[in-house]
Order: structure tokens, then C-alpha cells, then sequence
């Protein structure tokens, strides 16, 4: 029999879908080696590979076979998706255009050597829109943006996607999140079109006119808009929660509770970014990676609390993830300063801190990026995270913050601020 590579339960499916990958037609006991390639939309080649030996009817099921060594060991069914890496360094896979798919060649080599014997290959599509989404750029007052709307007349919830301080407009996780029945808005803020790449200042009322915007959706629910973050787009899903009506849940990804960096300008008040000394930037000298994890002043310092985001005011629910092997920002304290300081108030807060986990937490099965080129800065920075740790802790927020939106987003009790 033919050796075959096949994908359960089928060839193509979203990114953010697990699969069952399984080869057949081996010897019994028969030692093969599995390689994953996949070029990305800049022409970049990631690869994986692991060994594995057969069971005895010459079969090999990976949710189940363990692999023997490579890029990873032991039970792993994703492995070969989220072990992908270039051997260019500091590459982070990201995907472009949500409206073509990655396309994975999975292989499968005889032996534990030099792979120089294709036993037998397959392509594995996998998609960043589920059918019938739709992808509707928007250009209206000021916003720049990509509106995505899950197919059918809803209500659905409606969800704000905010990515960090490198800027642009992110598409594929809002993308993914609408695949999953979210109407939601990618939202650029810097560094787009003529959006300069380091403000002199936020102003409040351009991410207020994202939220009318969303709320005139005839599709979105009416209960209550929510808003996701990482870095620096983290503080800023919590200042909206705080200062604007209509936020009901907000998520802060690798973030913290004060405004950094950029001062927000709201009606009647403008809070600082939070104080920081671009001097203690440390720069590896056998990588030339900069650490900027010591540049902020102790936040404890009462002297900084000014550029605090008073998110003790807001009746928004809030969820915080963080990495502890964030070696970009101190990710887990500040993320446990601003859980205490909202809990001492008496809120109920969800955090989830992740062992291993570095800064950019993903959708599940893109892979780990531990450094990779700041586009504002034009800088390699650090991220950090452990590869097979990052990738469970991607797992499990993806799920959280799902599970955390449909929870509040879906009645009817609608907050209001108290500002």
C-alpha cells in the first residue's frame, strides 16, 4: 500500500481549528521522519520537522504516536503547526491577507537521517475566514479599519481588535474571531496610512467613533460592545472601558493598568504615559536584541500613579493574560497590579498567567515568535516564551477569551460609566 498523509477531518480548515494528522502505509514499527513547510506571504520558508516510528500495523495517528525527537518531542498532534520557524532569524509568521489561506506541505521522509526519501506528501489549507464571512474595509471619518461580519442576520456580539505599539491594521485574529461569530472591527490607531507612526498623542474620541461605529451595525447585539488588546493596544481596550459608554467587557493581553507611552487625551482631561527612561534599554552584545524591561519607573511609586487608567470607575468585566516569560514588558506584574487594585474595590476579575509564555500571545498554532523586528522602532526586540509552553498558554487564552465574551456580551445588562 502507498504511503498516504492525511488531515482529520479534513484537508482545509480555520487556523485556529486542531487537526488530527496521520500517515499510513508504513512498515510496522517502520522509523520516518514528518517535516511541515510553509512560505509565507513575503516568500519566507518555515519548517518543522519530528521523528516518529510506526506502530505495528504501520500506522501513525499524532494525536496519539510520540515524536522520538526534532522540534519537538512527545505527544503533540499541532506540533508540526506551532514548531514552524525560519531559519532567517527574528521571522515572526503573521498572516497578511485573511483572504487567501497558509498552505502547509506536510512530508513524510523514510528514516531518521538526511530525508532524502519522500515517502508520501500532502497540502493542508488553512484558512483565516470560515465561509460566508464578510470583509468590509471602512473609511469613515476618521477611522481606519476592516469591519469582518459573520454570515446570517445575527444579533451577533460585537467586538473591537486592537494590536500593539508596532501599528498597522492587524486583520487575522479580528478575521478568526468573526469566523467564530463576533462582529468584529479591526481598528488601526498608528503607524497606517496617514496615521503617524509614533503620536504625539491618543485622542479618546477616535476610539469612541470606532464604538458608534460598531453599535450602528444592524448585526451587532445591542447588550453591550466588547474590546481585546495586546501591549500597548491592552491599556488602551481598558481606558475605553473605563472613560467610554457602552464598553460591557474588555480583555488586556501582555498589557498593563496604566497609559503607556503616548499621552490619551479624553474630554476634559489627558492622562500621561507612565514615566520611562529610554537610558536603561539593555542591547545583547552576542545578539544585538534590545530588552526594554527595566526602562519604566517602579510602578508602585505613588509618583507615577497619575498616569494610572482609573479602571475602578468602570462597570465593565475585564479579563488579564499574561506571559511570566514575557521578556519584553513585565507583563505579570503589571497585570496583577491592576487586578488587585480592582479587586480591592470589590470586583470580580478573571486572570490567567501562563508559565513559558512569552509577549505576543496568538491565536493557537501560529507559532512561537521569541524576537523579531519592531516596525515603529525598526529595532529587534525580545518577546520571549518557551515553544511548547507558548503554545498551550495560546490554546487556552484563545478559549478564555471567547468563552469570556459570549459569557458577557450576550444579556442584556448593559454598563454605563460612573466617570
Amino acid at each position: 500500500m502507498a504511503v498516504q498523509v492525511t488531515v482529520l477531518p479534513s484537508p482545509r480548515c480555520l487556523f485556529d481549528d486542531p487537526v488530527q494528522i496521520c500517515v499510513t502505509g508504513l512498515l510496522p514499527h517502520q522509523e520516518v521522519t514528518l517535516r511541515a513547510c510553509l512560505v509565507d506571504e513575503g516568500g519566507e520558508l518555515f519548517q518543522a520537522h519530528a521523528r516518529y516510528r510506526a506502530g505495528s500495523s504501520g500506522e501513525l495517528d499524532l494525536t496519539c504516536s510520540p515524536a522520538l525527537g526534532g522540534s519537538y518531542s512527545g505527544v503533540e498532534p499541532m506540533g508540526l503547526l506551532w514548531s514552524l520557524r525560519s531559519k532567517t532569524p527574528y521571522k515572526r509568521l503573521a498572516k497578511r491577507n485573511v483572504l487567501t489561506p497558509f498552505c502547509v506541505d506536510l512530508e513524510v521522509y523514510e528514516g531518521h537521517g538526511d530525508m532524502s526519501r519522500l515517502l508520501g506528501k500532502c497540502t493542508h489549507e488553512r484558512s483565516f475566514l470560515a465561509e460566508g464571512v464578510k470583509r468590509i474595509p471602512v473609511r469613515e471619518g476618521r477611522l481606519k479599519a476592516t469591519l469582518f461580519l459573520p454570515p446570517g442576520p445575527g444579533p451577533f456580539p460585537g467586538l473591537i481588535d486592537l494590536y500593539g505599539s508596532g501599528g498597522g491594521l492587524v486583520e487575522y485574529r479580528a478575521s478568526l474571531l468573526a469566523s467564530r461569530g463576533f462582529v468584529t472591527l479591526a481598528l488601526a490607531y498608528m503607524a497606517f496610512e496617514d496615521l503617524p507612526a509614533m503620536p504625539e498623542i491618543l485622542e479618546l474620541d477616535y476610539f469612541e467613533e470606532a464604538v458608534h461605529f460598531l453599535q450602528k451595525q444592524k448585526q451587532v447585539k445591542d447588550t453591550g460592545i466588547g474590546v481585546l488588546g495586546l501591549s500597548k493596544g491592552a491599556d488602551l481596550a481598558l481606558s475605553m472601558a473605563t472613560f467610554l459608554p457602552g464598553i460591557k467587557a474588555a480583555v488586556s493581553i501582555s498589557g498593563s493598568g496604566f497609559n503607556s507611552f503616548i499621552p490619551l487625551r479624553g474630554d476634559g482631561f489627558t492622562i500621561p504615559p507612565h514615566p520611562y527612561d529610554l537610558g536603561r534599554i539593555k542591547t545583547s552584545k552576542e545578539s544585538d536584541l534590545v530588552d526594554f524591561s527595566e526602562i519604566l519607573d517602579d510602578h508602585r511609586d505613588p509618583a507615577t500613579w497619575h498616569c494610572r487608567i482609573p479602571m475602578e470607575r468602570s462597570l465593565a468585566k475585564f479579563l488579564f493574560l499574561s506571559g511570566l516569560d514575557d521578556t519584553n514588558w513585565k507583563s505579570d506584574l503589571y497585570c496583577q497590579d491592576a487586578v488587585q487594585r480592582l479587586r480591592h474595590c470589590g470586583r470580580k476579575v478573571e486572570f490567567c498567567s501562563y508559565s513559558g509564555a512569552g509577549h505576543l500571545l496568538e491565536p493557537p498554532y501560529l507559532p512561537l515568535c521569541q524576537a523579531s523586528i519592531h516596525k515603529v522602532l525598526g529595532l529587534f526586540v525580545q518577546w520571549g516564551g518557551q515553544w511548547k509552553e507558548h503554545a498551550k498558554a495560546q490554546e487556552d487564552a484563545w478559549h478564555r477569551i471567547q468563552a469570556f465574551f459570549w459569557q458577557h456580551l450576550m444579556d442584556s445588562d448593559t454598563p454605563k460609566s460612573n466617570l
